[in-house]
């Protein structure tokens, strides 16, 4: 597969994630849109407004400059600009928000369709370059945050549903590959341990943490693990999604307990 081709399927899964987001959004009833979710501070009213900032930013609109006040949840340089776009639309209808995300993303993917990218190394476009992101990490990236909040939405409404789609096996599989960064330098497993992770539906992970302290990607040939852990694709992303702490049972334990438990609470590697 050629570069180009790659993007192009992150293209498509990024497409399918939006239509699938909006989708549900208009099934959201006029009372459940200020249902809290998962995301501290943030209702189903600021998820999508949320999504239609970053949305209408690569869409090329200009990005609101308002007061936000103290919000304890907007943490940092990047926390505090993307609250500014959830208030700028907080007297939005909800009909408003899912026109804005819908006309936003057309209008991106007419373009990403007439003018496809063929160099992930590329920067990024607007606000995102100057952060210092790659297209190839942009369009990662977008699939991976819209269907982490149709599962925010889901969840708080009760909605469960589009666990097995291409949005949602590429999200857990991006989200897996943090897994080396979580067993060794979060969870502090010692030199040496092999940590073995099973998600329902994706190929199992292996991580082996060397002598100087890193984890590495490692295989079956690795010896047996410390620990491992199994669950479903939904109670991983919901976990390293930082949404919340893994209920008793959920996750099968096998080895080291103190250590399993350390890496599912060293889990959460999103914003």
């Amino acid at each position: 597969m050629t570069e180009r081709e790659r993007l192009a399927a992150l293209v498509a899964v990024w497409w399918e994630a939006v239509d699938s987001f909006t989708r549900v959004l208009e099934h959201v009833e006029v009372d459940q849109w200020r249902t809290p979710t998962d995301l501290p501070g943030w209702d189903v009213h600021a998820v999508a407004a949320h999504t239609a900032h970053l949305e209408a930013l690569l869409a090329g609109r200009d990005h609101e400059e308002v007061e936000i006040g103290q919000v304890p949840h907007a943490r940092g340089v990047m926390g505090r600009f993307t609250e500014q776009g959830v208030v700028a639309r907080r007297t939005m209808t909800p009909d408003a928000l899912i026109t804005e995300i819908r006309e936003s993303t057309t209008a991106r993917h007419t373009r990403l369709l007439a003018d496809p990218p063929t160099d992930p190394s590329a920067p990024a476009p607007g606000v995102f370059g100057a952060l210092g992101w790659t297209t190839g990490l942009l369009l990662r990236n977008r699939p991976l945050d819209v269907w982490m909040h149709e599962q925010d939405v889901r969840r708080a409404l009760g909605m469960p549903g589009n666990l097995d789609s291409a949005p949602a096996v590429h999200s857990a599989d991006y989200l897996m590959e943090s897994l080396p960064y979580v067993v060794a330098k979060r969870a502090q497993a010692p030199a040496g341990s092999v940590v073995r992770v099973e998600v329902a539906g994706h190929e199992p992970a292996t991580v082996v943490v060397g002598d100087d302290g890193r984890g590495r990607p490692g295989t079956a040939e690795d010896g047996e693990p410390a620990v491992a852990l199994a669950m479903d694709r939904e109670t991983f992303v919901v976990l390293a999604g930082g949404r919340r702490p893994v209920e008793p049972g959920v996750v099968a334990v096998d080895g080291d307990a103190a250590l399993g438990e350390r890496v599912l609470a060293s889990m959460g590697v999103t914003p």
